[in-house]
């Protein structure tokens, strides 16, 4: 295991040099959402997606060739890193076309709230969350200080917009500890809150509550609330959607044991489907892990997917 989260660093951070991406694929999927959207460059507030949402489809992609090599011995690993480069994912379009309507949605949620706001284009940095939560602290540290907090920087951002909860633990629990930072971070569900919304689908949903949202920042009550405004019923049973007690979707895991992630995803999806088929997430890692392992029990929604702004 060692040597494979060693091996995993390295392509991580050989990639991140390539492409600004810490997975193989073109930086270009990462903007699609925002042209049509007459989004302006730059500026003192800006949405960061972190490509987050267009990346997690294309890493399940990845998943099967980490499941290939990752018990290959040291002796081989070079090997492997050697055919990794200049690998690129061939994204399925539908995936892509599915992230860009979720973005979109958010950005037009974020309108209706009275909101202004610039997005980077091409020039937006990841977070470096994923080096961080397989505990690679000092290839975060180095990429977050040169990459993020240099381009926040060069454009003068005082505030970021984050859309998912491993972006906004970075820039809340995590850099914060590390560096002064000179902007502030909210998240756009306490932004929407209030914003009239509409529901998208007729069923009653039970809600996957991202670990990350529930326990550690605050969001357990938000899109709960924006679900009630939209007037979807969410079924909860304190065992399965407490605060406490509801567990991973097992995506944190999928790099590091594909075996073990999908293990943890099966027996969420089961213990859901107990309340509902139809099941809604506020985290791009959950929606796509918990798709990729749904097999048809359950269908896997973004609130975004669930509920509009009028």
């Amino acid at each position: 295991m060692e040597s494979w989260v060693r091996t995993l660093v390295d392509i991580m951070s050989r990639s991140l040099n390539s492409n600004g991406l810490p997975i193989p694929m073109d930086k270009s999927y990462c903007t699609e959402w925002a042209k049509d959207l007459n989004i302006p460059r730059g500026g003192d507030t800006i949405i960061y997606t972190s490509c987050l949402y267009q990346m997690a489809p294309m890493i399940n992609q990845l998943v099967p060739w980490i499941e290939k090599v990752r018990g290959t011995p040291l002796s081989g690993l070079a090997g492997i890193l050697s055919r990794f480069a200049g690998f690129v994912i061939k994204p399925n379009r539908a995936d892509i076309d599915r992230a860009n309507n979720i973005l979109k949605n958010i950005a037009r949620a974020l309108t209706k709230a009275g909101t202004n706001f610039g997005f980077l284009y091409e020039d937006e940095p990841y977070s470096g969350a994923l080096l961080h939560e397989i505990g690679a602290e000092d290839a975060f540290l180095e990429y977050f200080e040169n990459t993020v907090l240099r381009t926040f920087r060069k454009y003068g951002v005082k505030r970021v917009i984050t859309i998912d909860p491993h972006t906004h633990n970075i820039l809340t629990n995590v850099a914060s500890n590390y560096f002064k930072l000179d902007f502030e971070v909210v998240n756009y569900l306490d932004l929407v809150r209030s914003v009239k919304v509409r529901p998208k689908i007729s069923s009653e949903v039970v809600i996957h509550d991202s670990c990350l949202y529930a326990r550690y920042l605050g969001k357990y009550d938000v899109y709960r609330s924006i679900l009630d405004n939209a007037g979807v019923k969410h079924v909860e049973d304190p065992l399965i959607t407490g605060k406490e007690t509801s567990t991973c979707c097992g995506g944190p895991l999928e790099s590091l044991s594909p075996e073990l992630s999908r293990k943890i995803a099966k027996i969420r999806i089961e213990n859901l489907a107990k309340l509902s088929r139809t099941v809604m997430t506020v985290c791009p890692i959950c929606l796509a892990n918990l798709g990729r392992n749904a097999d048809g029990e359950v269908q896997v929604l973004d609130i975004n997917e669930v509920i509009e702004a009028e």
